[in-house]
């Protein structure tokens, strides 16, 4: 299956992108199925499954299908006009999106936070309802939010759409042998590949002007990390440190007897400005979720800042070769820490931020190969627990470990040439194994782990 560019880095807002980003595309997509329907609806109701009702409210996902539900979307999201609509449905119990006239949608009654089973098709689930004047209802649809924003429903979960056969990529790797089998015989990068792939669907102004403006919003939001203070939303009352931090080091500059390893604290920072900010709910792009969110901005950026050769010219080999493992783990594993712990996440951000460093770096494809998964497999395992249900602790501090570990790994997949015991396809495959050993307690869903030792006041 294809998976663009594209579809690995989405612009959305924050904090989660299974469950703040894709309960709002969801209901996008069922505002739409209400369109297509021949008979009169009068209401809407919404039903969260699994992690979505678990963490539900600390992840905003109530906000986001209200939002979704009133016309809202990810990438066109207006933080000011969001707030008014809530207050108005709040007030009047209803939702206006457009084509469908005012329906009734009480938030306290008519979303509804399922605590019993998960639905069957992943751990993401909601169910979104129409209803008729009567409050009967009269059409629904599952939906699962599968992880970095992407949304199926259950009958595409059962039957996938197959890949269209009319536009053909030049370069179908399936697997990371594939992926390196192929360079090889065409003699192209990675990044080069991925990029013919892409030309195969739009031309490629649309592809370069995609890549800028990821880059821009990514480092936008970096920006914005890095000189905003506060407290962060949701009772946790964590405090911003990436402007701090920042500050300090900046003032450090040029001091004798810095130490070395400060370089960690440089990149820790900028993913730490990153994750901030989505908790925060603001602007940021999945890479390849929300969670993960800080992990290949930060490597990018301590690449421009501190690596001598280092030019903008090559942002996008960076992103196209990140993109190009990244769809190999979605496709063969997960992305979703509700599926898989957050291995799936930050792990997968970590593979992909080393593996495009190894790139931007002129690392042959095998030592590419290499660096992810040098990153993956020092993941494999890491629960998903967030305190309180929040896209906070431990998950800011751990973008930041988890860029250091993609740099840690870049360069040591460079040292070598290539050749090494555990190939990335069985990095990824430990990876799916692992995820569904782990106790659901640890995946996403705030029962276990530091979500409980924790003192969540």
């Amino acid at each position: 299956m294809f998976l663009s560019v594209f579809d690995i880095f989405k612009v959305g807002i924050g904090p989660s992108s299974s469950h703040t980003m894709g309960p709002m595309v969801a209901a996008a997509r069922f505002l739409d199925h209400l369109r297509a329907q021949p008979f009169q609806l009068a209401g809407v109701q919404a039903a969260l499954h699994g992690s979505l009702a678990f963490t539900g409210v600390g992840h905003a996902t109530d906000r986001a299908v209200i939002l979704g539900l009133a016309g809202f979307q990810p990438d066109s999201f207006d933080a000011a006009k969001a707030e008014a609509a809530l207050a108005q449905i709040a007030q009047d119990h209803v939702v206006q999106p457009d084509g469908l006239g005012p329906l009734r949608f009480h938030p306290k009654e008519d979303l509804i936070f399922d605590y019993g089973p998960a639905l069957p098709g992943h751990a993401n689930g909601l169910i979104l309802r129409g209803t008729d004047a009567q409050g009967d209802v009269i059409t629904e649809v599952i939906y699962y939010s599968t992880g970095g924003g992407f949304v199926v429903t259950e009958a595409e979960l059962a039957n996938p759409p197959k890949q269209d056969r009319a536009t053909p990529v030049p370069f179908p790797f399936q697997s990371a042998a594939e992926m390196l089998t192929m360079a090889a015989d065409s003699g192209r990068s990675i990044a080069q590949m991925k990029r013919a792939n892409e030309l195969a669907h739009r031309t490629a102004t649309a592809v370069d002007d995609g890549l800028a403006r990821i880059w821009a919003v990514m480092q936008a939001c970096i920006q914005r990390g890095l000189t905003t203070e506060g407290i962060l939303p949701g009772g946790l009352h964590v405090r911003r440190r990436a402007k701090a931090i920042h500050d300090a080091l900046a003032a450090e500059r040029g001091m004798n007897m810095v130490a070395p390893h400060v370089i960690n604290d440089v990149i820790s920072t900028f993913a730490m400005a990153v994750n901030e900010e989505n908790a925060a709910g603001g602007q940021v792009v999945t890479a390849p979720t929300n969670g993960a969110a800080g992990v290949i901005p930060a490597t990018l950026r301590y690449w421009l800042d501190y690596v001598p050769s280092a030019t903008p010219a090559r942002v996008p080999e960076f992103l196209l070769t990140a993109a190009a493992v990244g769809g190999l783990i979605k496709v063969n594993a997960s992305i979703s820490g509700a599926e898989c712990g957050c291995q799936a996440e930050v792990g997968s951000a970590a593979a992909m931020a080393a593996a495009g460093l190894a790139a931007v770096m002129n690392g042959t494809p095998e030592q590419i190969e290499n660096a992810a998964e040098i990153a993956l497999e020092h993941h494999l395992g890491m629960t998903c627990d967030p305190v309180k249900g929040l896209v906070q602790v431990p998950c800011i501090e751990r973008n930041g470990l988890g860029a250091i570990k993609a740099v840690s790994a870049a360069s040591l997949a460079l040292r070598g040439d290539g050749a090494h015991l555990v190939p990335l396809d069985a990095a990824i495959e430990t990876m799916r194994q692992t995820g569904a050993d782990m106790s659901d307690k640890y995946k996403e869903t705030a029962l276990g782990g530091l979500a409980v030792n924790v003192p969540n006041c």
